[in-house]
C-alpha cells in the first residue's frame, strides 16, 4: 500500500512539473513613451506675456485664466526683458510697414532679416540690428529662466512671430518637397 502511494505521489509530482521555455519575441517590442513637456507651456506663457507688451494689447481671459496667470506671473519677466519688449513696441509699426512691403522678413530663428536689399532704406539696417539685439536679449533670458537652450526658444518664438506677421511679409519656412528652408510670402 505504501508502495502504491509512493508511486502515485511520484507520478503526480512528475506530471505536475511543467517545463518552461523562455524565448525572445519574433518582432521587436514597441514602447510608446508619451512625455508631457511642461517647459514649452511655460515658454509659451512667457512669449504671450512679452508679445502682449510689444503689441500693447491685453488678451481676453477667462476668470480661471486670471488666477492661473497671476500665480505663474510671480516668477515674472526681468526688467531687462520688459525694456527690450518696450523698445520692440516702439519700432513695431515701422517694422510692420517694411514687412508688408516684403523688404524684411521673419527668419527660421526668430529674427528679422532684410530680404530685398535693393528696396531697403539705408537706415533699415540699423532698425533690423536694434530689433534683433532686443530679440536676442529676450531669447537668452527665456532660455535661462526656463532651463533650456537658446535654439529651442528661437524655434518657438519664430513660429509665433511668423504666424503673427502681416500679410505680404516674407517668412523663412520649410519646403515640404525639398526639406530645406525657403523664403515664402505670407
Amino acid at each position: 500500500m505504501i508502495n502504491v502511494a509512493m508511486l502515485l505521489l511520484g507520478l503526480i509530482f512528475s506530471l505536475g512539473c511543467a517545463r518552461v521555455e523562455v524565448q525572445a519575441p519574433k518582432e521587436p517590442i514597441k514602447v510608446d513613451i508619451s512625455m508631457r513637456l511642461d517647459i514649452y507651456q511655460h515658454v509659451e506663457k512667457d512669449i504671450d506675456a512679452i508679445e502682449s507688451i510689444v503689441s500693447g494689447g491685453k488678451e481676453k481671459q477667462s476668470f480661471l485664466d486670471y488666477f492661473i496667470s497671476n500665480a505663474y506671473a510671480e516668477e515674472g519677466l526681468s526688467s531687462e526683458v520688459e525694456q527690450a519688449a518696450l523698445r520692440r513696441r516702439d519700432r513695431l509699426s515701422e517694422l510692420s510697414a517694411w514687412q508688408s512691403k516684403g523688404v524684411i522678413g521673419e527668419n527660421k530663428r526668430g529674427f528679422v532679416e532684410i530680404v530685398k536689399q535693393s528696396s531697403a532704406d539705408p537706415s533699415l539696417g540699423q532698425l533690423v540690428n536694434q530689433e534683433n539685439s532686443d530679440r536676442r536679449i529676450i531669447y537668452e533670458s527665456l532660455a535661462k529662466k526656463n532651463n533650456t537652450t537658446v535654439g529651442e526658444i528661437e524655434k518657438l518664438y519664430a513660429q509665433r512671430l511668423q504666424s503673427g506677421a502681416p500679410a505680404g511679409c516674407p517668412i523663412e519656412a520649410i519646403d515640404q518637397t525639398t526639406g530645406s528652408y525657403q523664403w515664402k510670402i505670407k
